[in-house]
């Protein structure tokens, strides 16, 4: 299980990671050696995750989720396969961690008095100015 919240934790199992070649500087292994990884987590099928983090992390996500609601993670920046490997799970936790904050309920507020009175002083303003310069061009 990896822990991601006090309260919330994922299994393993619901996490595939592939390795690919990547891109970049490599040295003499850059053509041989696959050390880049692709993380991919079933967001749409995780039982772990409640229903709104789910939503939230699926916007969070972006681009990096498929129509499948799949999520994707590519890490290369590393040149060996256990760091880019300790770099995609932590991606993939802050992630999921950031989707389990609930964002704050806005409130409707209407502006005070003083501050329509002043919009209000502003745009007489405004307008007499513009009435001054239809008066001095004709």
């Amino acid at each position: 299980m990896i822990q991601i919240t006090p309260t919330l934790a994922i299994d393993e199992s619901e996490i595939k990671l592939e390795f690919v070649r990547a891109s970049g500087p490599g040295g003499q292994n850059v053509n041989k050696v696959a050390t880049a990884v692709q993380l991919r987590f079933d967001v749409a099928n995780a039982p772990t995750l409640p229903d709104d983090v789910k939503v939230r992390l699926a916007h969070l996500a972006g681009r990096r989720i498929t129509e499948e609601g799949i999520l994707l993670i590519n890490a290369d920046r590393y040149r060996t396969q256990p760091q880019n490997r300790a770099d995609a799970m932590a991606q993939l936790i802050e992630l999921i961690r950031r989707a389990t904050v609930r964002p704050k309920p806005r409130r409707k507020t209407q502006p005070t008095n003083a501050a329509r009175q002043r919009r209000m002083d502003q745009k007489r303003r405004r307008g007499e100015i513009k009435q001054g310069r239809q008066a001095a061009e004709q």
